[in-house]
């Protein structure tokens, strides 16, 4: 009878494992908790997918992680970050847009509250250099780099010569975030092209279908314009909608831009969109999040991970069109 109720009890054990898996075994980071920041609006494109890539890791690693949607508003980051901090979370994931100046003394009130912090798509390099041996970090591209990269892979597909007309979309307002634009901007002068430059207002920088009368009032003022670089991946995920509204058809005016979503592989594939800078959002979630559990469980120092490497244009977009699709690429 005994054995008969021990071999009850376990097959009702071995059951209970079986339909909650957590039951017999916590995650490796259960207990960690953590602020992040996605960036942008709920929804939008760019901070929908670096949300899943952080989401993933949540439930992969058993952290709890508290979200926080900023419009791209570095005003409103900054003012996010100090409400962050007065919740003595065990760390912060921070979108660096607001740049060293304004984030270095609220990021060493953090530290000195025991509070890990790290910066994903906009690093913050005197910051980091700092406290990277206390888990600061950062994953994304490169700025300057990557922003020459997109335009010299423009130039080159589009057959452009010097003395052809292009412009340049972006956001060289803000400090570390505006490099990715002064990048595209340095390439095309180096390559002899005429070049203007528009800065991305903060309310097109929040809702990129207000960008259309800008996009329109420009072509219609300089026809010959054979290139535009979109700085922003909600502006690049709406030029089929800009170039419809100037009237241009697919290739009229050569379109750049960064960061992958649906709506711009499928612009992609209709040729409104030449080519696009995909630094891999995804992973712009994930790694920040498994970054500070490392830290903060076994004191690593911060990781410094590039994203941004590949141009996606109709040549590979069949691959990644799927994973845009699912919100990964």
């Amino acid at each position: 009878m005994k054995r008969r109720l021990l071999l009850v009890g376990l097959v009702a054990l071995l059951l209970v494992c079986l339909a909650f898996p957590g039951f017999a075994q916590k995650k490796h980071f259960e207990g960690i908790r953590i602020t992040f920041f996605p960036g942008g609006p709920p929804g939008g494109p760019f901070a929908t997918v670096v949300y899943k890539g952080a989401k993933a890791a949540e439930e992969d690693l058993g952290c709890k992680v508290d979200y926080v949607w900023s419009d791209w508003n570095v005003d409103k980051m900054i003012a996010q970050f100090k409400e962050a901090v007065a919740r003595r979370p065990d760390a912060i994931c921070i979108m660096g847009h607001p740049g060293t100046v304004a984030f270095a003394p609220l990021v060493d009130e953090a530290f000195a509250k025991g509070i890990i912090v790290t910066s994903q798509n906009t690093s913050l390099p005197s910051i980091e250099d700092k406290y990277k041996d206390r888990g600061f970090g950062y994953v994304g591209q490169e700025l300057y780099a990557s922003g020459v990269m997109l335009a010299k892979g423009a130039i080159r597909r589009a057959g452009l010569k010097p003395g052809d007309r292009a412009m340049v979309w972006g956001l060289i307002a803000q400090e570390t975030r505006g490099l990715r634009s002064k990048g595209c901007v340095d390439a095309l002068k180096e390559a002899g092209m005429k070049v203007d430059y528009i800065e991305i207002s903060d309310a097109i920088n929040a809702e990129a279908a207000l960008g259309t009368p800008v996009f329109t009032g420009y072509v219609s003022k300089n026809p010959d314009v054979k290139l535009i670089i979109t700085d922003h991946g909600a502006l690049t995920s709406t030029a089929e909608t800009y170039m419809r509204s100037a009237r241009k058809g697919p290739g009229d005016i050569y379109i750049a831009g960064f960061d992958l979503s649906s709506a711009t592989a499928d612009a992609i594939k209709k040729g409104y969109t030449g080519v696009v800078l995909d630094q891999q959002p995804w992973l712009q979630g994930y790694l920040p999040i498994l970054q500070v559990c490392l830290a903060k469980k076994y004191g690593f120092a911060g990781l410094h991970i590039d994203t941004g490497a590949a141009l996606i244009d109709k040549s590979n977009i069949d691959f990644v069109a799927p994973l845009a699709q699912q919100q990964i690429r």
